[in-house]
């Protein structure tokens, strides 16, 4: 029999709902963390059958960071009108915002980085591996492992959510979602910094 206390708490950090949360925890054996991890997966999943829904919807969000020297606007797209006057659906959008914010990433996604870019990022991890004597399919899979940690650094939805590291913003986004109900993404951002071009 599984604690109500638990089902509460679980329920509390998840968003979701009861039955599902009682079923997560079965399934985990009692184990939150299990069971919010295995929630969080079903939300992510619920969110891919829905993207190829048309969301035409949501909410431009401003954020304005409390020493008025960094702003943020966030386009985050949803389904209906009746989501994106939902609190939960802005709370996100506040998220992601104060997210960017605080992270400054320079693109989106993967897709949004010109591939001079990457080249001249592949120019310079092979540059500092030069005279290290590794095996040609060993520096391969470092560079291929480096261009990675850069997409995870300069993309929006690859970076680690800042409230909650073990979660990236698209996972966040997805799961969200997967909530909600609805196909939601960040259709683009802009970030100000006061004094940067």
């Amino acid at each position: 029999m599984i604690d109500t206390k638990l089902i509460a708490e679980v329920r509390e950090k998840t968003g979701a709902g009861i039955v599902d949360v009682k079923s997560a925890l079965e399934e985990a054996g009692g184990n939150a963390e299990v069971a919010m991890e295995l929630l969080r997966k079903k939300g992510i999943a619920k969110a891919g059958k829905k993207s190829d829904r048309v969301a035409g919807e949501g909410i431009v969000y401003s954020y304005i960071h409390n020493n008025n020297k960094i702003g943020v606007l966030v386009e985050l797209r949803c389904e209906t009108d009746f989501v994106a006057r939902n609190e939960a659906f802005v709370q996100l959008a506040r998220d992601v915002a104060m997210h960017i914010a605080a992270m400054n990433p320079l693109y989106l996604d993967e897709s949004q980085v010109p591939q001079e870019v990457i080249d001249k990022e592949r120019e310079i991890y092979k540059a500092e591996m030069e005279g290290s004597n590794k095996p040609e399919e060993i520096m391969v899979k470092i560079l291929d492992g480096k261009i990675a940690k850069f997409y995870t650094d300069a993309c929006l939805l690859k970076q680690p959510f800042i409230k909650d590291e073990a979660v990236t913003i698209e996972e966040l986004v997805k799961t969200s979602g997967g909530r909600m109900g609805e196909n939601i993404h960040v259709k683009r951002f802009v970030r100000f910094h006061l004094g940067q071009e």
